[in-house]
């Protein structure tokens, strides 16, 4: 006898070939042991109320919608087999309240959608505090932290250098370091106040001390007042402040990543790796992509004007600040992307779903690819020839185009 097995919260439901209900069980009105069913269910195991439907009818052949627990079924010793929105399901859902009414698990409508109400609520709040507990959401939301800290860093160091030059203008050419800018400013305030001994301890070197102190004396600023320079040294000072959490959190996006992505880090460090996380949506996410498409990560709209317009397609998105990809010539860029974003899909994989560290491996196996590009393509390869009449072709549009002008005229 083959039967289409429902599955729902309120319990099991089987009906036979013709579309008639055969029999049912029941759940309980326990929230917690619904949901916990539904959530395993998630998982590939059959609810409870579907094994005792089982056991209780005994049939031949049973259809169900969840394509993971057919394993479970098979192991009842039964033939399992799975139909999206099949015979049994459709039925079930079309008279879903007078079916609850009809079999005493519920005495009205509003009775039924009040029970249902409450276990999509219990099981929402679930999955939110499942997803929320994963530790690589903390790395994302950190490495996002520094890079709002490094624009706001920018923001407030251009704005205290145009202040302070208002002082000591020719500061502002000496000293590129933002943090070294703004802890003389908030060290010294007044250009007068600065010394040799000030400027050593904070790690200023002799010629560029030497050089602030001769600007010092000469400078052409304007004099300021105690009041005045405090108001500036406040600014410097947050600036200071907002180094040294970049820092902390640089530090603490090191260690989470360790316990999360391991080999992701081995093979690209803490703070790219988060990077890679934070555009990905997740470890998970990550792991579910191509290689083709880790590799232009960050560079979407790069990628998708070359789709609308034809042009050539970026090699690498966020993966440029990689050393081995930024630092070598143009024409082996593309290749060590490739090569790095290929290593970088098995990292994550790993990472996500099995947990080993073959890190060290990984990085060793993609040096040796750096190696052999670098030695077969030492060169840069020949212009296409298809490439020289294009340009040909342009230079020649374009003089064709001032004659005309000139013509014109």
């Amino acid at each position: 006898m083959k039967v289409y097995i429902v599955e729902h919260a309120i319990g099991s439901f089987a009906y036979d070939e013709q579309g008639k209900l055969i029999d049912f069980v029941l759940s309980s009105k326990d929230l917690g042991k619904v949901v916990d069913s539904l959530l395993d269910n998630e998982k590939g195991i059959p609810l409870p109320t579907t094994i005792e439907l089982i056991q209780k009818i005994k049939p031949e052949e049973v259809v169900v919608e969840n394509e993971a627990e057919i394993p479970n079924l098979q192991q009842l010793g039964v033939k399992a087999s799975y139909e999206i929105h099949n015979l049994g399901s459709r039925i079930f859902r079309e008279s879903l309240p007078k079916i609850a009414i009809e079999t005493k698990f519920a005495s009205s409508e509003n009775d039924l959608y009040s029970f249902l109400y409450e276990v999509s609520f219990e099981y929402t709040r679930r999955k939110l505090r499942t997803a929320a507990s994963k530790r690589d959401l903390l790395a994302i939301q950190a490495i996002r932290a520094i890079d709002d800290i490094d624009k706001t860093i920018n923001l407030f160091s251009e704005r205290l250098r145009e202040w302070y030059s208002i002082h000591f203008p020719e500061l502002n050419k000496l000293v590129e370091d933002h943090e070294l800018y703004a802890s003389i400013v908030s060290k010294f305030g007044h250009r007068d106040e600065i010394t040799n001994t000030g400027l050593d301890e904070i790690g200023v070197n002799k010629d560029l001390s030497t050089k602030i102190l001769d600007a010092s004396k000469k400078s052409i600023g304007a004099d300021i007042t105690d009041v005045d320079i405090r108001s500036i040294k406040m600014l410097s000072d947050t600036i200071l402040e907002l180094f040294r959490i970049r820092s902390e959190l640089t530090d603490y996006v090191e260690s989470v990543m360790k316990e999360v992505a391991p080999n992701v880090t081995a093979l690209v460090g803490p703070t790219l790796g988060a990077r890679l996380l934070s555009l990905a949506g997740s470890l998970e996410d990550l792991a579910k992509m191509p290689a083709s498409t880790i590799q232009v990560l960050g560079a979407e709209k790069a990628l998708f004007r070359a789709l609308r317009k034809g042009g050539k397609p970026p090699k690498h998105g966020v993966i440029f600040q990689y050393p081995a990809i930024h630092t070598s010539p143009r024409w082996q860029r593309g290749k060590i992307a490739r090569a790095l974003a290929a290593k970088l899909a098995i990292a994550a994989r790993i990472d996500a779903f099995s947990g080993r560290f073959i890190g060290d491996k990984l990085n060793e196996e993609l040096k040796k690819r750096i190696e052999e590009i670098k030695t077969k393509y030492a060169q840069p390869p020949p212009r296409k020839p298809q490439e020289q009449k294009r340009k040909e072709e342009e230079r020649k549009g374009k003089k064709g185009g001032r004659e005309k002008r000139k013509g014109r005229r």
